[in-house]
C-alpha cells in the first residue's frame, strides 16, 4: 500500500489485468502509427511504476513490430518544485538512460498523470540528458485536474476524479498484483 492508503476506503476498480493489457497493447500501435514505426524511437519511464509500464510496452512494441526498443528509467525526485512537501529527505534513486537523447523521438511513460507537475520535472530532467527530437507522453490513466499545460499523447484511460480521491495503479512487478483502483479519502 501507497503512503496514506491504509486510511482511505475502496471506491472502485476501474481497470483489472486484461483492461490494463489491452490499453497498453492500443498505446503500443498507437506509438507505432504516429510515429511511422519505431525508428529512433525509444521509452523512458518515470520511476516507480512507468518503469514496469514502459517495459512492457517495449516488449508490446517488439511483438508487434519486431524491432526492440531501447527502455530507459528517469527518478524525478530532486526536479520536483514540491520536493519540500514530499519527505524530510527525499530518497535519490538513479536515473538510467543508456542510450543519447539527442535527436530520439522519446515516449515519457508514467502510471497516472494527475496535475501536470511530475511531467515537467521530468521534461527538465531528459533535457538535462540532451535535445530529442520529440518527446511525447504516454499515461496508463488520466485523472484530470492539470495545473500546467501538459497533456498525454496516449492514454490508457481517462477517468474523472475529484480532488479526494487517489487513483492507485498496482502492477505485478511492483505491488504483486495487477489493478486500477479510485479511493477515497474517509
Amino acid at each position: 500500500m501507497g503512503t496514506g492508503e491504509q486510511f482511505m476506503r475502496h471506491k472502485a476498480q476501474i481497470l483489472d489485468k486484461e483492461g490494463i493489457r489491452r490499453a497498453l497493447t492500443r498505446i503500443a500501435h498507437e506509438i507505432i502509427e504516429r510515429n511511422k514505426g519505431t525508428e529512433e524511437l525509444a521509452l523512458i519511464g518515470i520511476r516507480r511504476r512507468g518503469v514496469p509500464l514502459a517495459e512492457r510496452l517495449a516488449a508490446k512494441i517488439k511483438e508487434i513490430e519486431g524491432s526492440t526498443v531501447p527502455v530507459g528509467t528517469l527518478d524525478i525526485t530532486l526536479y520536483r518544485d514540491d520536493l519540500t512537501t514530499l519527505a524530510q529527505q527525499p530518497l535519490v534513486h538513479r536515473t538510467e538512460v543508456p542510450f543519447p537523447v539527442s535527436d530520439k523521438k522519446i515516449v515519457l511513460v508514467d502510471d497516472v498523470i494527475y496535475t501536470g507537475r511530475t511531467i515537467r520535472a521530468a521534461l527538465d530532467a531528459i533535457m538535462d540528458l540532451g535535445r530529442p527530437r520529440v518527446i511525447q507522453l504516454a499515461a496508463l490513466i488520466d485523472r484530470g485536474h492539470r495545473e500546467l499545460p501538459i497533456r498525454a499523447d496516449y492514454v490508457g484511460k481517462n477517468v474523472p476524479t475529484s480532488r479526494r480521491e487517489v487513483v492507485a495503479v498496482r502492477l505485478q512487478e511492483i505491488d504483486g498484483e495487477e489493478r486500477v483502483l479510485i479511493l477515497e479519502k474517509d
